[in-house]
């Protein structure tokens, strides 16, 4: 596999550097952290921006090359990131565009690249978290609707969203991985009510829905009845592949200013310091890679990422992690104010294990299919 830009690959970085040098000088500020409709006013400002510009859909819509050179350049010019929109473009966008009929794809894709429509996730629930095979919300066909009741947890920006990418159960008859369906949810119908949840952090982006009898048209789900667990597993793919690619430059480029500040507050001299960077570095470039390789074998199969995005998956969590206690290490009191941020960041960093599949689920595929081991018992 040839990881250098082609010629065309690189016109597009050219191109894409000389846009955002013109774009982000004129952005106003960002909005406080928990002023959650200033934040979707300025995350679907920047998307529209993007979108105008042509940039829109490169999240899904793109060859994979493209959409790293993307992700990588954005990051690097400290462009905003797709924030409150980030389960649209990064997950149920990429999803229906994967799965969706026609009419879906007209219907939901455009909204999202525009800016327009806000998506959330509701996967998990109280008891149904790793174990995602174990959710009991259920929708009842009742002519052309579902009717749905249940709840789910850690819902990511539902304060905010207008859909969301439902699992629900329609069969309950049916063995843990089958009964499944994948619904697009209106966040607005009677019946949902949303519960913001307060992280470590200090942070809200997470919230409890409740579902009341809510109606559901049968239109609104993507795949088959009772599929929704092979649906879910695409977008699961995208949430473990290139959703975390920005996230990779993101700590490139900390782990520089995190040398810089061991060389200036004296701390070069430790040997070890020095080898823990030097790792890190490495790990962060090996990772970097593994996403081309993972976009490269999505390019060349016509599918989303395949078992690849759960090796990254596994050892970007705890990359993530490390990187962060060595800033602590580093900076001292200094890393619970720097620039606001590294605190959430070291605090964030420790749900990355869990989120978007647990570390030992990872293993579970890893081992199942890559390794070619029998499943446990």
């Amino acid at each position: 596999m040839d990881l250098a830009d082609t010629e065309e690959e690189a016109a597009f970085r050219s191109r894409l550097r000389r846009w955002l040098g013109r774009a982000l000088p004129g952005l106003p500020a960002p909005p406080a952290p928990d002023d959650w409709p200033g934040r979707r006013t300025y995350d679907t400002g920047w998307q529209r921006r993007l979108y105008d510009a042509g940039y829109g859909g490169l999240h899904w819509d793109a060859p994979p090359a493209r959409r790293l050179i993307f992700l990588e350049e954005t990051e690097r010019a400290g462009a905003p990131y797709v924030g409150a929109n980030f389960v649209g473009l990064l997950h149920a966008g990429p999803t229906i565009a994967a799965e969706g009929t026609d009419a879906q794809r007209e219907r939901w894709l455009e909204p999202v690249l525009r800016g327009d429509e806000i998506w959330c996730q509701g996967f998990s629930e109280p008891g149904a978290g790793s174990d995602l095979a174990a959710l009991r919300t259920s929708a009842v066909r009742d002519g052309d609707d579902y009717i749905v009741t249940g709840s789910k947890l850690w819902t990511s920006h539902a304060q905010v969203a207008d859909w969301c990418e439902l699992l629900v159960r329609t069969d309950p008859g049916a063995p843990r991985h089958r009964g499944i369906s994948w619904l697009a949810l209106p966040m607005d119908a009677p019946g949902v009510t949303v519960r913001p949840l307060r992280t470590l952090a200090g942070t809200d982006e997470f919230a409890e829905v409740f579902l009341d009898g809510v109606r559901v048209p049968v239109a609104n789900r993507v795949g088959a009845e009772n599929d929704g667990w092979r649906v879910t597993m695409v977008t699961l793919s995208f949430e473990r592949g290139t959703a975390f690619a920005g996230e990779v430059v993101a700590c490139r480029r900390d782990l520089e200013r995190i040398a810089a500040a061991a060389r200036a507050g004296g701390h070069w001299d430790d040997p070890a310091l020095r080898s823990a960077l030097g790792r890190l570095n490495a790990e962060f470039r090996a990772l970097w890679r593994l996403i081309q390789w993972n976009a490269s074998e999505a390019r060349h199969t016509g599918g989303p990422p395949g078992a690849g995005a759960s090796v990254f998956k596994l050892r970007y969590s705890q990359a993530r992690q490390e990187l962060y206690e060595t800033a602590a290490r580093v900076c001292g009191d200094a890393a619970l104010d720097l620039d606001g941020a590294w605190t959430a960041d070291r605090l964030s960093s420790l749900s990355y294990t869990i989120a978007a599949g647990t570390s030992q689920i990872q293993r579970n595929i890893i081992a199942e299919r890559i390794l070619g081991l029998p499943k446990g018992g």
